[in-house]
């Protein structure tokens, strides 16, 4: 297996910096291709680490927040995330976001995993963070680019929103389908 995958692998022959935008800074490498040998250069986005939180109260419900997005310019319903600051574990970032963002805490904190952000132009990763026990303590405090609606969903109300498309996140997606059966009830169990 190990000799199939050194044979996927492009050799980086040079690397420039490019721009810096706002949460992301651009980079372009170049790279050989495995067969052919040719130069390709790729536009790769160097970004910090993110988290995402899974937030459940104790009555069972989950946390969500309902945002504008820049990149698709809409409202998108999603669980609280955000990056991690520089010096800051993740652990720390997954706690100071659900307070910022939501108003509320968690007493108990499971870490589920990370994933690549989004491997095909990123380098970051986001790291999954399951938060049990949440209650509302305090006013939200967004940072420049946020304005947040906070709503409490039962688990039902979220699978319907995923397999209604009212909730199209990849990373939230996925965190929740660590913790939640998101399966359509006519497919069954695989």
């Amino acid at each position: 297996m190990a000799d199939l995958q050194d044979a996927l692998v492009w050799r980086k022959i040079a690397s420039e910096p490019g721009p810096n935008i706002r949460i992301m800074r651009a980079r372009y490498d170049t790279f050989e291709h495995p067969v052919s040998g040719k130069p390709l250069r790729a536009t790769v986005l160097e970004a910090r680490p993110w988290c995402l939180i899974v937030p459940f109260t104790d009555d069972g419900r989950l946390v969500m927040v309902r945002q504008f997005r820049f990149g698709v310019a809409e409202v998108t319903l999603e669980i609280p995330a955000g990056l991690i600051d520089r010096g800051e574990e993740h652990a720390d970032s997954a706690r100071r976001e659900l307070r910022e963002e939501t108003g509320y805490e968690a007493d108990r904190w499971t870490y589920l995993g990370d994933l690549f952000h989004n491997p095909a132009a990123q380098d970051n990763i986001v790291h999954l963070w399951l938060a049990e026990g949440a209650t509302l303590v305090h006013a939200t405090e967004f940072d420049d680019g946020e304005h947040i609606e906070v709503a409490l969903f039962a688990p039902e109300d979220v699978r319907a929103a995923v397999w209604n498309g009212a909730l199209r996140h990849p990373h939230v997606i996925a965190a929740l389908s660590q913790v939640l059966d998101l399966r359509r009830p006519e497919l069954g169990a695989l």
